[in-house]
């Protein structure tokens, strides 16, 4: 799933958010396949007239417009809605820093942020490898242990060069 797409804080709801204060579905509409383009401009003009009858009816519509937009835009993902999430739950630190790296325009946060994680992911695997290579070789439980840490390691190696899409 793409990160936050379904939470309160997200890239949708703030773009349906967009929509609904400057009265333009337009805000919207990139977020959704243009097969569900009518489905939105109907749920739109549906909010529109709710939010003019009191506070109550406009947080309620508001809330309806962004489940819907939400909805169509995860099913555009072929991905399942579960219902929005708060805010306080929307962002890892990794989203953070992608969106600070957007909004700033510099990817040199996101990157240092990257490599140090690697790093420390990757160390632990490693030296896991190291502190249970001398085992007896009589004691079975240690040699797994070595053999698990070996396999944990080759394995973290093999899915960053897969993510990574390294071809050698």
């Amino acid at each position: 799933m793409v990160s936050n797409c379904d939470s309160m804080g997200g890239p949708v709801v703030k773009a349906a958010e967009m929509a609904l204060e400057m009265e333009n579905v337009n805000h919207i509409l990139p977020y959704v396949n243009e097969d569900d383009e009518n489905e939105i401009k109907s749920a739109f003009e549906k909010a529109s007239f709710v939010r003019e009858l009191n506070a109550d009816a406009a947080d309620l519509a508001d809330y309806w417009f962004f489940e819907t937009v939400v909805r169509l835009h995860l099913k555009g993902k072929n991905e399942p809605f579960h219902g929005l999430k708060s805010s306080k739950d929307d962002m890892s630190p990794i989203m953070r820093k992608a969106k600070m790296a957007m909004d700033e325009e510099d990817l040199t946060d996101l990157f240092e942020f990257l490599s140090a994680k690697l790093e420390t992911e990757m160390r632990k695997r490693f030296m896991e490898v190291l502190n249970s290579k001398d085992y007896d070789f009589n004691e079975v439980d240690e040699a797994r242990e070595y053999v698990n840490s070996v396999i944990e390691f080759v394995s973290y190696v093999d899915d960053v060069q897969r993510f990574l899409h390294f071809n050698d």
